[in-house]
């Protein structure tokens, strides 16, 4: 794994502890940088787009995010440098954070933390490298083909905006997991053809989803706080 890339990935997982273990203790300072729509929008609080990714709700939560971003983050290291990582990152981060208030934009209340659409990011980037990998889940003895599991994530995102699918922010999500495999694809334009199937499979579902949700906003389901 690229060293740089390492070390980076290291201070992520401590800025995300320090940041959020503040947020645990002092629920003024989860108020104040957490992703809240009507802060955002009526106040223009954009850098909430940014530090929501650095709060999490709870241990869980923090401990989930930051495990599988070390555990994708190397393999990802072993063929990009540590500026495609970054780019990767905290692109992801931010296009996670824009799409989930372009959905939620005429609903004040909604709000959301988490590096969840960051992480998204690295780990579809890894999927695209890396499509013939497998994927494995605490608990459970089988592994998952990379592949299917990044299209099952789009369809389980998809489904979880329209439904509010276990009360998680699925456009974040999505949104960071499109955003991983566009710029994958900026960095190693030459996957455009090697992994054309798989680009097809992850984009196409997510892009005509997005379009239908301009054209029909009703379509996202029911809102969550």
């Amino acid at each position: 794994m690229n060293e740089a890339v390492e070390a980076f990935t290291v201070i992520l997982i401590v800025a995300n502890g320090i940041f959020s273990f503040r947020g645990f203790s002092n629920r003024r300072f989860l108020e104040r940088y957490l992703f809240d729509v009507g802060s955002i929008l009526g106040r223009n609080e954009y850098f909430r787009l940014f530090t929501s990714g650095f709060l999490h709700a709870n241990i869980p939560h923090l401990v989930f995010n930051m495990l599988a971003l070390y555990s994708f983050s190397q393999g990802i290291g072993r063929v990009i440098g540590i500026l495609d990582f970054v780019l990767i990152y905290f692109g992801s981060l931010i296009a996670g954070n824009i799409l989930a208030l372009q959905i939620n934009r005429n609903n004040p209340g909604y709000r959301a933390l988490g590096a969840s659409g960051a992480v998204s990011g690295v780990i579809f980037a890894s999927i695209l490298m890396y499509p013939h990998g497998s994927i494995s889940f605490l608990f459970l003895p089988i592994a998952i083909p990379s592949w299917l599991f990044g299209i099952g994530f789009v369809a389980i995102s998809i489904y979880g905006i329209r439904s509010g699918l276990g009360n998680l922010g699925h456009e974040a999500h999505l949104g960071g997991a499109i955003a991983g495999v566009l710029i994958s694809l900026l960095i190693e334009p030459r996957l455009l053809v090697t992994r054309l199937w798989l680009v097809a499979a992850l984009i196409i579902p997510s892009a005509a989803y997005l379009f239908l949700l301009v054209k029909r906003p009703d379509l996202a389901g029911r809102r969550r706080r």
